[in-house]
């Protein structure tokens, strides 16, 4: 099963722990290693989003930061949980930090998503559909476990604190994709510019130390309307916030399409339920479009979102892309 992180583990041991050295080498000292990499390129590792469509056209790659952000109540922690789970079924170890959510909760959802069906529905009531829901949440367990952390700290907390919680993730257990839900709880005020730009720099130097990747869940400017787009200008706070990130990636959920489904209306009805649209990937090194612009669908049973409109569920367990054999 997903381990919480120990409570007793002091985080500010591993809070200044920062390499001091200066590393200044003569351009020279690279050469080989890019000769190297010219012979290997294609043949290493890379890391993806869930959605098969852009799998040429973003890689997650370790020393780098991803800013997640969008308006509250469009579903960045949805996207999120279902990016970590993809990247479980990629080999990666993840922990999260969520100040909104307790462990259980994102275990639940997390659940559902992996199982591909709501635990809800009328087949899994009574003694019965209990029971299969135990064997359901047991070989999630069994399957989680070792590749998923979960720290058990809700409301808002210590900048410092979730530094030095990071860095134990890291160096201590390996691990190699940290998410934490949301920035606005890890710096008090909305207007510390100041303190936003030093918590996104300790991430940033933790990714780089450690040679993981960290994900870091922001929010967005509601526009005039909720149903306007997202704009790269939207996210809160100092400029820098988008500035510094390698990567930073939007989440926008069509609202206009779930009211008029609830007036009855259909005009919208081929339309996506929900855009991920990159705006910026620094290090993107591809033939693809660097910065695509993904439309998905919402399984209202699953909590998955899907690359089509009739797509299949994915199956987390299997290889990338997930796909039922």
């Amino acid at each position: 099963m997903a381990e919480l992180l120990p409570d007793d583990i002091d985080f500010a041991a591993y809070l200044k722990e920062t390499d001091a050295k200066a590393k200044v080498k003569k351009a020279r000292v690279w050469i080989g290693d890019m000769k190297q990499r010219l012979r290997t390129k294609h043949t290493e590792r890379r890391i993806h989003l869930p959605w098969e469509k852009v799998r040429d056209g973003f890689d997650f790659r370790y020393g780098e930061v991803t800013i997640w952000g969008g308006v509250n109540g469009h579903g960045k922690s949805l996207v999120t949980s279902q990016v970590a789970l993809s990247l479980m079924g990629q080999g990666e170890k993840v922990a999260i930090a969520s100040f909104e959510m307790k462990p259980m909760k994102t275990l639940e959802r997390m659940t559902r998503m992996y199982n591909g069906m709501n635990p809800f529905s009328p087949e899994f009531q009574g003694s019965d559909g209990l029971a299969a829901l135990d064997q359901l949440y047991d070989e999630f367990g069994d399957w989680s476990d070792g590749r998923l952390w979960l720290y058990d700290q809700q409301g808002t907390t210590d900048a410092d604190l979730v530094v030095g919680m990071a860095r134990y993730c890291a160096k201590e257990l390996g691990i190699k994709h940290i998410f934490i839900d949301n920035l606005a709880k890890c710096v008090k005020n909305e207007d510390d510019y100041n303190g936003q730009k030093a918590f996104v720099d300790e991430m940033t130097a933790i990714a780089k130390d450690y040679d993981c990747h960290v994900h870091l869940v922001h929010h967005m400017r509601k526009g005039n309307k909720e149903t306007d787009p997202l704009d790269k200008s939207d996210f809160k706070g100092s400029g820098s916030i988008a500035d510094q990130p390698d990567n930073l990636i939007g989440v926008w959920r069509n609202k206009a399409k779930e009211l008029e489904a609830k007036e009855g209306k259909s005009t919208k009805k081929d339309e996506p339920d929900a855009t991920v649209r990159v705006f910026k990937q620094r290090n993107y090194d591809g033939d693809a479009d660097g910065e695509p612009l993904i439309f998905l669908w919402f399984n209202r049973d699953s909590w998955q979102f899907v690359g089509e409109k009739d797509s299949p569920n994915m199956c987390f367990y299997n290889p990338y892309p997930h796909r039922y054999e």
